[in-house]
């Protein structure tokens, strides 16, 4: 295994290895490596010939007053736990070679931006995107792997993919989680131990509206009274949101129908912890 920190070389390698009719897929990573992106980095190997992980910290899809500083780091650490997942190459470029001075093209995505962790982080999808985009120009994937832990910024991925004419095809990943049903995260380091027991009801919650679906509920009123009532239990919990929205348009629903995405998104301390479930109603 290898790592470039350069983007016309990471580029050069995937066209060369593209030419000689080799499949290349993506798992595009902030770092600070757990099971959840081994994960995707295994998925990517049944795929595909030759799998190159990204490891950046993305600054222009973090806000004001963000973890961006704060973002854990450790490229060492990461590229021993990439190349035992089976990595071909880490791309770990540097801000000045993604953003150069001057750099002035973003990639804006509508609607689907604008609720969820769109509405309570303004521009962040934006960054996500842009960067994305740069990502997959950059590697040339013929796969790129996304774990379903950020379900909205999958729909919004899948949503450029197809209307730019990527030529590409996104995989979604389910969720990892711990033991005990918390979402793996990068995040997760920085709770507590209190803070850590109390974010199990996330989960809790998210399975209490399931089985409430599974029981013929249909109002999603009702079954978002449940979440918050389940979440609100916990004291340290703050929070963001809790919808019930389309799994595909991420417009908010009365009644539940078709696929329907439940995401929530709850603060314990300073850590902002998301996640989600599906349902094919």
């Amino acid at each position: 295994m290898e790592i470039i920190n350069s983007p016309a070389q990471i580029q050069q390698y995937a066209l060369r290895v593209k030419r000689q009719g080799k499949k290349v897929g993506l798992v595009p990573t902030m770092g600070y490596l757990h099971k959840g992106h081994l994960t995707l980095i295994k998925e990517a190997k049944t795929k595909c010939d030759v799998v190159i992980a990204s490891i950046f910290v993305n600054p222009i899809q973090f806000g004001q007053g963000e973890d961006y500083e704060e973002y854990p780091r450790d490229l060492t650490r990461d590229a021993d736990l990439a190349k035992g997942a089976g990595v071909d190459v880490i791309f770990a470029p540097r801000v000045s070679e993604m953003y150069p001075k001057g750099y002035q093209t973003f990639i804006q995505i509508e609607s689907l931006t604008e609720r969820l962790c769109g509405a309570s982080r303004p521009g962040h999808f934006r960054g996500v995107a842009t960067v994305v985009a740069k990502l997959f120009n950059i590697a040339q994937p013929d796969f790129a792997f996304f774990g379903q832990k950020d379900a909205q910024q999958v729909i919004i991925i899948e949503r450029m993919v197809e209307d730019l004419n990527m030529p590409l095809k996104i995989v979604r990943v389910p969720i990892v989680r711990e033991d005990d049903g918390l979402a793996m995260s990068s995040r997760n380091v920085y709770l507590n131990a209190e803070e850590r027991r109390q974010a199990l009801v996330l989960f809790d919650s998210l399975k209490a509206a399931k089985s409430l679906v599974a029981q013929g509920e249909r109002d999603a009123a009702r079954v978002k009274e449940k979440l918050i009532e389940i979440i609100s239990k916990a004291p340290l919990a703050e929070i963001d949101y809790v919808e019930i929205v389309d799994g595909k348009t991420v417009q908010p629903v009365k009644k539940l129908s078709g696929e329907v995405l439940i995401a929530l998104a709850v603060r314990f301390g300073k850590t902002r912890l998301i996640d989600n479930i599906i349902l094919e109603v």
